[in-house]
């Protein structure tokens, strides 16, 4: 999981693109990096870090330039170096004119890999990122193929989530894979055009319109407009009648003020909130969310069931998301520094937590014991999805079934071990009656239906 941001208009490439990618900073805290074109050469920066360490205002004053695309991210593929961190510079014989940025992960990476390797395509990193952009500028350049052609078959050849941004001297080329998995949208400004992970980066810069690109989509967008192409969807998803975007998009990664798949993200979590009250009857004083993802959960849950809905726990804004931090003993320190019980509210209370997710049980875990050494009598553990059992192979760092607890034990062993009095999850089913069009939806992590296969 990464953000992506791409800018080309009047205004500074350079300044458009940091901030879009410090709106988006939420999806990706390990590395960031811009990629400019003034024209006539591609210029890049980036470095381990967030958005603000790396991308401060001096830093990018250098980069002169029309058009930029950046991306913040989150390690899956690859490890946690400055080689696999994006944008990439693909070098041709004249020097460096292209520059690539993608937020998914490739299911048939090491098919693909082997054969442009075999081709002659020598590769620096490990990362898939680099994969799509060695493809691309393979047959362009060394078969002489319209870029238009050349991303067809890419998508024709690769399985898996990519939204992608390509950019030339002269143009971004945006597009995103057949089945959907990761968002992306475009939007016009005053002064130019742009393109982001999440509909939250176009609020910001202030877009006067905005759409989701579609799956199979492609833009052209240079500073005169844009050129939009539609690819055979259907067929490109091997005959899939059906779209697979990211449950876990709507539940956890997303911002809750962004729209995606044709949703909005706040409503849908407090109708998540809500589906758990409604099967709900313990008896408690108080509703807490573990802030910030679980906040709009924890209001329909509280206001279903008429129970006060109270900000418990205080969240410290400058750590960061602790499921995406690189390490398990990164994520433990964390915690520790994230929250803090609020003084004397949890003195013999009866407490709902309510949690969007729990991916390998240590976090949470914390979270309990902190609560009951803060005095709370009963603590009950209320997580508005359904157990993930299975690794994600499109993008989300849940790699072995080994770090899934859910996959380890059953629901009351999990209990015990986060030493909860009681543990309820939503079903999947319960998790489709929420979602618009629920068919369009990949439930992998939870019910291990891939609906692309690793090297198929």
């Amino acid at each position: 999981m990464c953000g992506i941001f791409g800018y080309i208009g009047e205004e500074s490439a350079s300044e458009m693109t940091a901030l879009g990618l410090f709106i988006l900073q939420h999806r990706g805290q390990e590395s960031c990096g811009i990629a400019v074109s003034d024209g006539k050469k591609l210029k890049l920066i980036k470095e381990m870090g967030y958005v603000k360490e790396v991308l401060y205002q001096e830093r990018i004053e250098e980069l002169d330039g029309y058009a930029a695309i950046g991306h913040v991210r989150y390690p899956t593929r690859g490890k946690p170096t400055l080689e696999n961190s994006q944008p990439h510079l693909i070098e041709t014989l004249s020097g460096p004119a292209y520059a690539f940025a993608s937020n998914g992960d490739v299911a048939n990476y090491r098919k693909l890999r082997k054969k442009y390797e075999s081709k002659g395509v020598f590769f620096h990193t490990d990362n898939d990122g680099e994969l799509l952009g060695r493809m691309l500028v393979y047959k362009i350049e060394r078969e002489g193929k319209r870029i238009i052609d050349a991303v067809e078959e890419l998508m024709e050849e690769v399985n898996g989530a990519y939204s992608a941004l390509f950019l030339t001297t002269h143009r971004i080329y945006a597009f995103r894979d057949p089945w959907g998995f990761r968002p992306m949208v475009f939007g016009r400004t005053e002064k130019g055009f742009a393109i982001a992970s999440e509909s939250v980066a176009m609020d910001i810069i202030r877009a006067k319109e905005w759409r989701e690109i579609e799956p199979a989509e492609l833009l052209i967008i240079s500073k005169e407009g844009v050129e939009g192409v539609k690819f055979d969807e259907e067929k490109l998803r091997r005959g899939r009648k059906t779209r697979a975007h990211c449950s876990f998009e709507i539940i956890y990664f997303a911002r809750p003020d962004s729209y995606q798949y044709g949703q909005f993200v706040h409503d849908k979590r407090v109708l998540l909130g809500e589906k758990l009250a409604e099967k709900d009857s313990v008896e408690v004083d108080a509703v807490v969310p573990v802030p910030d993802s679980s906040n709009f959960m924890a209001l329909g849950y509280a206001r279903k069931r008429n129970i006060p809905l109270c900000f418990g726990l205080i969240r410290s804004h400058y750590i960061g998301r602790t499921f995406i931090k690189p390490s398990q003993s990164i994520r433990d320190e964390s915690v520790r520094q994230k929250f803090n019980p609020l003084y004397r509210f949890f003195h013999n209370k009866r407490i709902v937590l309510v949690d969007d997710s729990i991916v390998r049980g240590t976090t949470i875990r914390k979270i309990v014991r902190m609560i009951k050494g803060a005095g709370a009598k009963e603590v009950h553990v209320r997580i508005a999805s359904p157990p993930v059992r299975f690794p994600c192979r499109y993008g989300i760092d849940t790699p072995t079934f080994e770090e899934l607890i859910a996959n380890r034990m059953e629901i009351d062993d999990i209990r015990k071990y986060i030493e909860a009095d009681s543990l309820m999850y939503l079903t999947v089913e319960e998790l489709q009656d929420v979602l618009d069009e629920p068919e369009n939806f990949c439930y992998a992590c939870f019910n291990g239906k891939y609906p692309v296969l690793e090297e198929e």
